[in-house]
């Protein structure tokens, strides 16, 4: 049953600001966490639980990343991001290995607060459905999503062998049929414009998926943003009124708040919400979740998500909670979310 939309004013949202609202107690589900690096090294799943209690975190998508940064035979010093430097970065289904390792080596009690997430594929190659098959059937049951799917994904595009790549490419629609049959989301990383221009550039490259496969639930990574794209444009105005006639056209479409929104969009300068943004999550209540997008290291994942809390109080109550905690489960797997309620 579909939940209630609620319909707030700017005006409304102001004079609840102008009254003050009480800080809230929040459990989180983290909809967006990397376990391993972009070399596939991780602080390891004990300091993960570590930060989750310290933080009241209940859940976490659990995902590898998709590519690999190649320490190249020219560079002196090993780099510590993908763009330390110029050398390549390659796909490396390995990761996939490695996030279902550190998942079976939990206790029983504690797997079902992990959500693995698939994404050692490259999206370019029509054999990438083929591959998900085989991994899916290796593993029955294990797998709750897929993603996070890099395509246009900033510098580290031009970083990657081979064209660059479209969400809406023939690759990723093989992909996409597969999703709906097993009952997968998708989580995509598909920018919705380059660093320069000034418009939605790759809007069309987000909005085909959507539109041609109704019955898969897509998670937009920070609704297409980027710190990259914001260090050269800071903040992208026609984001929000985009974000408005997409949610309302698509009801396949959920947005991953993770930190890369939290300024300039969802807070100003002073840490006040922006009422406009604090209006539209509240007119689709269901279709928010917050991620920290935290790559391997897991010493900042409690600040990362208790940053948005200045936010989350600005929200009906109701609807805090489900943006902080339901409704990332929301999206899972029916199976999964049966055996949560159980």
């Amino acid at each position: 049953m579909p939940l209630p939309v609620f319909h707030l004013s700017v005006a409304f949202v102001a004079a609840l600001f102008a009254h003050g609202l009480q800080a809230r107690d929040y459990r989180y589900s983290d909809a967006h966490l990397h376990y391993v690096d972009f070399f596939q090294e991780s602080a390891g799943m004990d300091t993960l639980l570590e930060r989750m209690a310290a933080a009241n975190i209940q859940h976490v998508m659990l995902s590898g990343i998709p590519v690999a940064k190649k320490w190249d035979e020219n560079e002196p010093k090993r780099p510590r991001y993908y763009a330390g430097d110029d050398a390549n970065a390659y796909w490396y289904s390995a990761t996939d290995v490695l996030v279902a390792h550190a998942y079976k080596k939990l206790p029983a009690e504690q797997r079902e607060r992990f959500h693995p997430f698939l994404s050692g594929f490259n999206p370019n190659d029509k054999n990438a459905d083929a591959h998900i098959r085989r991994m899916l059937e290796l593993d029955p049951g294990l797998w709750q999503g897929i993603g996070e799917i890099f395509t246009r994904h900033d510098d580290l595009t031009a970083l990657i062998h081979g064209d660059a790549p479209r969400a809406s490419n023939e690759a990723l629609a093989r992909v996409f049929h597969l999703a709906a049959e097993f009952d997968l989301p998708v989580m995509l990383h598909s920018n919705i414009t380059s660093k320069r221009e000034r418009n939605p550039l790759y809007l069309q490259e987000i909005e085909e998926p959507l539109r041609n496969h109704p019955h898969v639930r897509f998670i937009w990574a920070h609704a297409g943003t980027s710190m990259e794209i914001h260090r050269h444009q800071k903040k992208l105005d026609f984001l929000l009124p985009t974000l408005e006639r997409m949610l309302e056209e698509y009801p396949n479409l959920y947005i991953d708040l993770s930190w890369t929104m939290l300024r300039p969009y969802l807070l100003d300068k002073q840490g006040r919400a922006d009422p406009q943004w604090v209006r539209l999550v509240s007119s689709y209540p269901a279709r928010f979740m917050l991620g920290s997008d935290v790559v391997g290291r897991f010493d900042s994942l409690g600040e990362y998500m208790t940053g948005f809390d200045p936010f989350l109080d600005a929200l009906p109550e109701a609807v805090a909670h489900q943006v902080a905690h339901d409704n990332f489960l929301a999206v899972l797997p029916r199976r999964v979310q049966a055996e949560l309620l159980d």
